[in-house]
């Protein structure tokens, strides 16, 4: 599985006074089991890039493919593009409107024309894999906490059972305890369920620890295209267009500043305490010795 996209273009309101043009020539290709954070500022083109991904917008020009065939191509299913590549907006509970969880689960599958049988099914086995047991199932949604909530959206594109998970800014509003929650059951789909992830986030430190490669956008264009190590080594260039590198990258920059040999490209909290105690062992050695 692999989703392309070759010199992708689009504006908003072409041919009129309001014309904003929001991609430009943006190339990518993103293969089967990958686990991606889009970064970028407000504005940026993260949103709009997210929803060509399942067809919900039409590139003005260019060409998309997902497993190597153009989805602009005249007769492509695009109802089978959209139970494969999985969408999750931001504040995802806006999507919950059944009288009950099992049943809003449901919706998806029965959409794609499952029976009722095959499409609870489905939703009991979406609804295990986001950590909601049978207590929930016959609650209304809008009686969950914020967490659950988010929990329940997520289950409702799972039981679509797609090969693409993506996630606009699936913490926005969350309490810290359910933001580690929530990315942890995004984590696990990822290394349990071997799906690609495509995580739009704002938060630097999440996809630090999370993501395998990050995609930033910047007014429109990708300007860089890498590991999180890769990318974060350009924390100047971040800063200049309104983003930032995670945290620990200016501690371990300051402490570098006061002599300390440090990898720059720590990135995580994890690398920076196992680099730090490596060190302080060190220190303590050659001190033994003197």
């Amino acid at each position: 599985m692999s989703i392309k996209a070759v010199d992708l273009n689009y504006v908003y309101s072409g041919g009129t006074a309001f014309e904003q043009h929001a991609l430009f020539d943006v190339n990518f290709e993103i293969q089967d089991g990958e686990f991606v954070g889009l970064i970028g500022h407000t504005g940026s083109g993260k949103s709009t890039l997210t929803q060509h991904l399942n067809g919900l917008l039409r590139a003005s020009s260019g060409a998309l493919y997902y497993n190597g065939e153009n989805i602009y191509d005249p007769g492509y299913d695009m109802k089978s593009l959209r139970s494969k590549v999985g969408l999750v907006f931001q504040y995802p509970e806006h999507q919950l409107f059944e009288i009950d969880v099992l049943t809003d689960v449901c919706f998806g599958p029965k959409n794609l024309g499952l029976s009722q049988e095959e499409a609870e099914q489905r939703a009991r086995q979406a609804l295990a894999l986001v950590g909601l047991d049978e207590s929930y199932y016959r609650q209304s949604p809008f009686e969950l906490s914020g967490g659950q909530k988010r929990r329940a959206a997520i289950a409702g594109v799972l039981a679509m059972e797609p090969e693409v998970l993506i996630l606009d800014e699936p913490t926005a509003g969350l309490d810290p305890r359910g933001r580690d929650e929530i990315l942890d059951v995004i984590k696990g789909l990822h290394e349990g369920r071997g799906l690609t992830i495509i995580l739009v986030s704002h938060s630097m430190e999440d996809v630090a620890r999370y993501a395998e490669r990050l995609i930033v956008m910047n007014h429109g264009s990708k300007m860089f295209d890498g590991t999180p190590r890769e990318v974060f080594r350009h924390y100047k260039e971040l800063e200049a267009i309104g983003l930032a590198a995670p945290q620990i990258t200016y501690l371990i920059h300051d402490l570098r500043e006061r002599g300390a040999a440090l990898d720059p490209d720590i990135t995580t909290i994890r690398e920076a305490r196992e680099a730090i105690l490596q060190l302080w062992a060190e220190e303590k050695g050659r001190d033994r010795h003197v």
